[in-house]
């Protein structure tokens, strides 16, 4: 099956301090950019961020089982050796990641989950399915 990559497009209000969490932090590439946005790839997914003024997001929550998740936020699935590497070294380097949790445990579409928040407040889930086969089954 041929895979597909994202576009997003979010406001930000600092364009240096966003680069250089998705960069620095995130391991993301820079594409291209000008004084007013900046295209980061993400594992080959394209966010655009545009530098705004102030904006305000309220982040409704939701419950999954146990756990109360934020109900805007964005991520991506990825393999379980990236998804582990990414949550130690974001964890090591004194971030606020949320504690990794199994979500759906011992059912179809059960997967590792981990947020951490970017420079804007946009929340950023990092997945790993235990059956990639499952990611869309009902």
């Amino acid at each position: 099956m041929k895979k597909y990559s994202f576009h997003l497009a979010l406001p930000c209000q600092d364009l240096e301090k966003t680069k250089d969490f998705y960069v620095n932090v995130l391991g993301a590439g820079l594409g291209r950019f000008t004084d007013n946005w900046i295209d980061i790839n993400l594992y080959e997914n394209q966010i655009t961020f545009t530098k705004s003024g102030k904006f305000n997001f309220d982040f409704k929550n939701y419950r999954l089982g146990d756990q109360i998740l934020p109900s805007f936020h964005f991520g991506l699935v990825v393999d379980t050796y990236l998804w582990g590497q990414l949550y130690s070294k974001l964890f090591k380097m004194n971030l606020e990641v949320s504690t990794e949790a199994t979500f759906l445990q011992n059912k179809m579409g059960e997967h590792l989950s981990f947020f951490i928040k970017d420079p804007n407040g946009y929340m950023i889930e990092f997945k790993s399915f235990k059956n990639e086969q499952e990611i869309f089954m009902k």
